[in-house]
């Protein structure tokens, strides 16, 4: 797909295409890593944490201290091994979020998004997944979640241009669940009261792979 001609760009981090939506699976080992090298990993908040049950104040400086925020965030990201990370999870409560996620045909999505908002879809339009999922503030339990096989999400990229995201599959599921995320919401809130308790006692029993903060 041809992008635009250069006098009509897109102004902001990367490329869209000629339906307004950002190219976010060019370059992605290279702009992964970039932002991954300038970071510091951080232990990931868990259930129980007060930033992951409230929602994040929007962004609203896009200047160096949050840059640095993204990078850490990445670097967080590729310590616990996950396909997303919002900045509640590392104890930072501002509307942004971060992933690395492949779709179901296989293509790799890399990007930033900040102050994001769900598009919300005509019925004709809803085909769920009810697909296993599971959350890095929620280590070693899963249980399975449907949610739409096809997202859209309006927000703004790490400089403060407007961007649309869209992803179909495992990376739909992805961008509903770190917008959730900023939000108050953990992907364990939207399950019965009986898988809740199963994934909280999945989590009790296993100790996680990564470094996390203890709730007091």
């Amino acid at each position: 797909m041809a992008q635009q001609d250069t006098d009509q760009q897109h102004a902001g981090v990367l490329p869209v295409d000629d339906e307004g939506y950002v190219v976010d699976t060019e370059d992605c080992e290279e702009r992964e890593k970039a932002w991954r090298e300038r970071g510091t990993s951080r232990p990931i908040t868990v259930v129980g944490n007060p930033v992951l049950h409230k929602e994040c104040e929007d962004v609203t400086e896009f200047g160096e201290e949050l840059q640095q925020l993204v990078a850490d965030m990445f670097a967080s990201q590729r310590t616990a091994e996950g396909v997303g990370l919002a900045a509640n999870q590392i104890g930072v409560g501002l509307k942004v979020f971060v992933y690395d996620c492949q779709d179901d045909e296989g293509a790799r999505h890399v990007g930033v998004v900040c102050n994001p908002k769900l598009v919300d879809l005509p019925a004709d339009r809803r085909r769920l997944d009810d697909s296993n999922e599971g959350c890095l503030s929620v280590p070693t339990a899963y249980a399975p979640l449907a949610r739409p096989d096809y997202a859209e999400v309006t927000g703004q990229d790490e400089q403060g241009n407007p961007i649309r995201v869209r992803g179909t599959g495992y990376f739909a599921r992805c961008l509903q669940h770190e917008t959730d995320h900023l939000y108050g919401y953990l992907y364990i809130d939207r399950l019965s009261k009986r898988d809740r308790k199963d994934a909280l006692r999945q989590m009790a029993e296993n100790e996680p792979r990564y470094p996390v903060v203890a709730n007091d």
